[in-house]
């Protein structure tokens, strides 16, 4: 394989910043090799918390804010940190004031802890959920999302890159044309920030996560939330993020209603289930009689604070986000552009050299821009089966299991995922490793 000098310098000062990476490892898309700097900042901050006190020894996270800000041409104040790209989820949609009848759009390749979330957000709160189109490589569909547009949507969620597929959906495109149509854009990154561009995307909010393509610790979330409005809340108050309204009279008031479910005609070609009967049912997303919900109640005795802060969990492992604006910072002295079409290449080579081995089919177009690869397993192989003979060969892949997506997977599939500088003969023992069955 021929490597282009940039590429190169890029995987090698990337694998110079670590004294230790685990042997064979290809799951940076599960959990990635923090660098020696990273390692440092967070047992720095805890040395210290030790020697100062906790509270005392606070760091100031402002420069992390910027940096991760800069990633997607947001300010800082538009950062909050929280413990995972679950959690920082949870926060944004959980407390989301969209009323009864709001048309909220996703795909059925959605990530599954996101779809069971507007799964019951819906059920409770009386939102309607709209299936986006996707073509037969798995990427949205624009033209089917500007239709969907047209019929009038109140919010689109969308994962820029899935956990289970690695193609890379066009968020610019989707972004600009939920901007024209007025509509908000919440954009999961978790799979995409240090791993392709995400600036351009102009979402309204962008949910990401540490240990994955940015190379931070575990335990560590965050939100980016550039186009925040009064409709933007957490599920519940907190002292750090909310200020008191007043506090004096909290007892004796009935809590306000959102109101009875409305708009429950709809086109039925909009949906993935015209009348779904059961919660359980992955298969049937769709029309489900909402809970009762009583929603924010009237007079509330707090407001937020301004910026992302109201998201915010104050209590928390501060030295991790101390780490994560150590491995960021390496990100942009690395370069993304660089950083980006390194991790394309390697992605590029890998569906090469084990797209047929052993009768493994790659999911994604094999040019696909991206290092997350994914492949279906022939009917004599397994997916658990394959990654027992990777442990073997001291080979550390995935497993991605169907609920990961429950509406795009039929079975778990071998997941790879390469970090920067995987020479060449890891793919190729991998190779041997799928053929041996």
């Amino acid at each position: 394989m021929t490597v282009s000098p940039a590429i190169g310098r890029v995987g090698a000062a990337w694998r110079a910043a670590r004294s230790v990476t685990p042997a064979g490892h290809l799951d940076a898309a599960g959990c990635n090799v923090p660098s020696d700097r990273v390692l440092d900042a967070v047992t720095g901050q805890l040395r210290r918390e030790r020697e100062l006190g906790g509270y005392r020894a606070a760091p100031d996270l402002t420069g992390a804010r910027a940096s991760l800000a800069a990633l997607v041409d947001a300010e800082p104040g538009d950062v909050a940190f929280l413990e995972s790209g679950t959690e920082a989820m949870a926060a944004l949609l959980g407390g989301w004031r969209l009323g009864p009848g709001s048309r909220v759009g996703c795909t059925r390749a959605e990530y599954g802890s996101t779809f069971m979330l507007l799964r019951r957000l819906a059920a409770r709160r009386g939102w309607r959920l709209i299936e986006l189109p996707l073509d037969g490589a798995g990427r949205l569909d624009p033209d089917g999302l500007r239709a969907r547009l047209r019929s009038g949507l109140d919010l689109v969620v969308l994962s820029h890159v899935g956990s289970h597929h690695g193609v890379v959906q066009p968020a610019a495109e989707a972004g600009a044309l939920c901007r024209a149509a007025g509509v908000p854009f919440a954009l999961d990154v978790c799979q995409s920030l240090g791993h392709v561009e995400v600036r351009g995307a102009g979402a309204s909010a962008y949910v990401g996560t540490s240990r994955k393509w940015l190379a931070g610790p575990r335990g560590v979330g965050f939100l980016i939330v550039p186009g925040l409005t009064d409709t933007m809340d957490t599920p519940a108050p907190t002292l750090a993020g909310h200020i008191w309204n007043d506090p004096s009279g909290p007892w004796g008031e009935p809590a306000g209603s959102w109101g009875e479910p409305g708009r429950s005609g709809s086109d039925p070609s909009e949906s993935w289930a015209e009348s779904g009967k059961s919660w359980n049912s992955p298969m049937e997303p769709w029309g489900e009689s909402p809970e009762s919900w009583d929603g924010p109640a009237v007079g509330e005795a707090s407001r937020p604070v301004p910026g992302a802060a109201r998201f915010e969990t104050s209590e928390a492992a501060v030295a991790a986000r101390a780490g994560l604006g150590v491995a960021v910072r390496e990100h942009h002295e690395l370069g993304p552009p660089a950083v980006h079409a390194h991790l394309a290449e390697l992605g590029r080579t890998a569906r090469g050299l084990l797209d047929g081995a052993g009768g493994w089919r790659v999911a994604e177009p094999l040019d696909e821009p991206s290092a997350l690869v994914t492949l279906s397993p022939p009917p004599d192989d397994t997916a658990a089966r394959a990654a027992a003979r990777a442990t073997e060969a001291s080979l550390l892949v995935g497993v991605v299991p169907v609920a990961r997506a429950p509406l795009h997977l039929r079975e778990p599939v071998l997941r790879v995922s390469p970090p920067p500088g995987t020479p060449v003969e890891t793919f190729e023992a991998l190779a041997r490793a799928l053929a041996t069955h």
